[in-house]
This record gives C-alpha cells, sequence and structure tokens, in this order.
C-alpha cells in the first residue's frame, strides 16, 4: 500500500499549516485502520466505512464544527455562516473503497474539506453555512447501483433499492447492511430526502484523477469539464455449444469464444471510428472468460460470459452504441449459430461541470500561481448526482501516480495542497469577494 506520511508544508510565513499537517495525520490513520494487504478495503455500509466516518467526525468535533449524520449515514460537517437561511457551499467526496484499493480515492475529498473548513474557521464567519459531506456507498463495486449515498441523499434512489440490491461480496441486501450499521432503509423506501437541493450554492468534489493524464503532463491538479456518463453491461453471456476440439470441423462449430472475439474486434473498431469523428468514447470489456470446470483445452467453447463499460462525455454517444452494439450481437449471433445475450443494464448520464464554477476555480489556481490542466472525468463521481439535479457543480483533480482502484495509488501531499490551495482560495472569493481585484 502506497500510505506515505509526508510532513507538511509551511505557510508563506515560516510557520508550519496545521490544517495541512491534521491531513497527513488523517491520511495515516485511514490506512492504518483500513488495511487490507494489499491495499486498503473499506466497503460500503460495512465497519471500516464506519470507520472512516467516525474518525472525520472526531475531528469536526475537536475543531468545534457543527455534525449531523442522516438515516442513510451520510455525515455532514458544517462551519456556520452568518445566514443559516442562505444557500450553503458544499465539497465532499465519499470515504468507500473498491476491495485492495488505493487510500486516496475518495477520501482526499474529503479531508481537503475539512482542511478548508479548518482554513475557513480561522478568519472572519462566513455569509453562509459552509458544508463538507462526507458520502456513503459510492463504489458501484459493492451495491450495484450508481451514487447510491448522494441518490439516497436526495430522495431519488429507486424505492426497491434496499430489498432488491445485494452487496457482491456477502449476498445480503442493502437493507439488511444498513439495519446492521444503525441506519434506516425505510427513508429509501419512501424516498424521504435527507438534503434539499434548492438549499445549495454550489458543490465542489476534490478526487485524485484516476488516470495519467495529470502525471504525464506534470501538472499538480486539474480542472474537469465534465463525468463521463457511462452504459454498464455486468451479465452478458454468449451460448453455443460444447464439442470436441478435434472432431468437429469449422463450419459445424458454435464457438462462444471465436463469436466473442469477432463481437470485441468489431466494438474496437466502432471506438476507433468514433474516435477519428471527434467523439469522446472509452470502451472496456473487463471481464472475458469461460468457465473452466466446464471448458478446456480439447473442447470447443459452449459458454463465453464478459462484461461491457462504454462511456462518454456525451449521452448521444452511449445510446448510439448501444443501439449498434445490440445489433451487431444479434448479427454476429445469427451467423454463427450462438445467441449473444447481453442482458440488462444500468446507464449513468454524463455530467457537465458549471462553467461558472470552472473559470472560478481556474482563476483560484492562477491567484496561487498553481498550474493545471483542463481534462474530463473518465471516473463516475458523486458529483454527477448533483449537477443532475441542477445543482452548479464542479471538481478538481489531484494528480495521482500509478492510477487508481489499485494498491498502488500515490497521491504527494504537495499535489493535495496544491488542490487544498485552489478549493480554499475559490471559496474565499465566493464568500468574500476577489479580494486581489
Amino acid at each position: 500500500m502506497s500510505c506515505a506520511e509526508p510532513k507538511a508544508r509551511q505557510r508563506p510565513d515560516g510557520g508550519a499549516d496545521i490544517a495541512l499537517e491534521r491531513a497527513a495525520r488523517l491520511f495515516a490513520e485511514l490506512g492504518r485502520i483500513s488495511a487490507g494487504t494489499p491495499g486498503v478495503t473499506r466497503a460500503s455500509f460495512g465497519p471500516v466505512e464506519d470507520a472512516a466516518h467516525a474518525m472525520i467526525l472526531r475531528e469536526a468535533k475537536a475543531l468545534g464544527l457543527e455534525t449531523r449524520t442522516d438515516a442513510i449515514g451520510n455525515l455532514y460537517v458544517t462551519l456556520p455562516g452568518e445566514d443559516r437561511d442562505a444557500p450553503i457551499l458544499m465539497t465532499g467526496s465519499h470515504l468507500d473503497s473498491v476491495p485492495h484499493g488505493g487510500n486516496y480515492d475518495g477520501a482526499a475529498g474529503v479531508i481537503a474539506g475539512l482542511v478548508l473548513l479548518e482554513r475557513l474557521r480561522a478568519g472572519p464567519q462566513p455569509p453562509c453555512d459552509v458544508t463538507l459531506m462526507a458520502i456513503r456507498a459510492e463504489e458501484m463495486i459493492w451495491f450495484p447501483e450508481h451514487y447510491l449515498g448522494s441518490r439516497a441523499a436526495f430522495g431519488i434512489l429507486p424505492p426497491d433499492a434496499p430489498d432488491r440490491v445485494m452487496r457482491s461480496d456477502t449476498g445480503r441486501s442493502l437493507a439488511d447492511h444498513m439495519t446492521d450499521a444503525g441506519f434506516d432503509p425505510q427513508v429509501i423506501r419512501d424516498s424521504v430526502p435527507q438534503l434539499a437541493a434548492h438549499r445549495i450554492g454550489a458543490f465542489i468534489e476534490v478526487h485524485i484523477e484516476q488516470g495519467p493524464v495529470l502525471v504525464e503532463a506534470q501538472r499538480p491538479v486539474g480542472i474537469v469539464t465534465a463525468i463521463r456518463g457511462n452504459i454498464r453491461h455486468r451479465f452478458c453471456r454468449i451460448e453455443g455449444q460444447t464439442t470436441h476440439a478435434g472432431g468437429v470441423p469449422r463450419r459445424s462449430r458454435r464457438d462462444a469464444v471465436l463469436a466473442g472475439a469477432e463481437l470485441a474486434q468489431a466494438m474496437e473498431a466502432y471506438w476507433l471510428a468514433a474516435e477519428a469523428k471527434g467523439d469522446d468514447m472509452v470502451l472496456t470489456l473487463g471481464e472475458f472468460s469461460t468457465d473452466p470446470g466446464l471448458h478446456g483445452i480439447t473442447k470447443v467453447p459452449g459458454l463465453l460470459t464478459f462484461t461491457l463499460d462504454v462511456r462518454s462525455q456525451d449521452d448521444t454517444v452511449l445510446n448510439l452504441f448501444e443501439r449498434w452494439v445490440q445489433q451487431k450481437a444479434r448479427d454476429i449471433g445469427e451467423r454463427r449459430g450462438v445467441r449473444i445475450d447481453l442482458g440488462p443494464y444500468t446507464q449513468a448520464a454524463a455530467a457537465p461541470m458549471d462553467h461558472s464554477l470552472r473559470r472560478g476555480l481556474a482563476t483560484a489556481a492562477e491567484a496561487r500561481a498553481i498550474e493545471f490542466l483542463e481534462l474530463p472525468s473518465g471516473g463516475g463521481h458523486d458529483c454527477a448526482t448533483f449537477a443532475s439535479l441542477g445543482i452548479p457543480s464542479a471538481m478538481v483533480f489531484i494528480r495521482n501516480e500509478h492510477g487508481s482502484h489499485n494498491p498502488d495509488e500515490h497521491m504527494e501531499l504537495s499535489d493535495f495542497a496544491s488542490a487544498c490551495d485552489v478549493l480554499t482560495t475559490w471559496c474565499e472569493d465566493s464568500l468574500f469577494g476577489d479580494r486581489s481585484a
């Protein structure tokens, strides 16, 4: 696990940045309590996610900040403003992780929010509330629902989700896990919101980049243009016929693997053509396998299972691909004598980021002489939930070595500090005006 404990940088006046010292300590503590060799594991609605929330709650209380945990389990930490009825400024991210993932995915945004509140607390009272939201259950690998915690907070998760959605490692329902953690699944069944969209003036999510773009560009931070939407097929199957590898000629075979290979090649050709047209698109076959209990070196494989994940900033690109791949699967299946079933799929809409917030973040970075890059987010984030509800939303990415969702995530504290500086400067300008003007 890459979970270094670097020293916090100093302020320009030579003093230590106490908020960043706290952040370094919390990252180290978080790595220790969630160690799941290799990497870290914080399962959604599990005891380690609970412990991470408890850690943030403890620090918030030590700082004298207001705290609230809703019926879903989302934690809110607030620096009160002069006008408690004014639309709030909100930041936040999630604290769960994928199995054996890295320590910074999601958590960096939560701890950055705590840094923001600690810094603002040392200055004049803001005109409105500023709130950090530590969100539950963002990682879809545990429960197959997009942005579960944030959608539940707004009362827009499907009412049947608590009883329909099962956790991948236990096979138990979301309702069971919520109840075990002390929360109330009934509020999801009844679509009771825990958070009001009209009360939020802006939402900013800080997150590590989950690809190599900032590393390759040698930029510490990025400002996100849009969160790619996605279509995901988790249960694709190709059913052919298992026969003898030596005795059956090609013309008589119903080979599931060769049908899958043809479909995969056709999808890559479609992807290349989309890129040539300037369309934003990425495509992944995350699983592609036969069953070794049924197939072997002397058998023509009669069953292939695979997953399909396609993403784009443009929902039209996604929908056109979905129609195309369904027809292509039928064509290949009929010609090869196999049945290709792509199964049910989930879809998350693309979420363009607010132009005004993006400009404000860029101005904040320039004011602090922090180099940045504008780029799309390939991964989905809770910020998309806020944007979909018409809340002005934006994201700040932090440079991160070795990708994400793996134990080798590596975020330098200096890059984290740069992202915190951008967030703090933007927030101060938004609250008190651009004092450099």
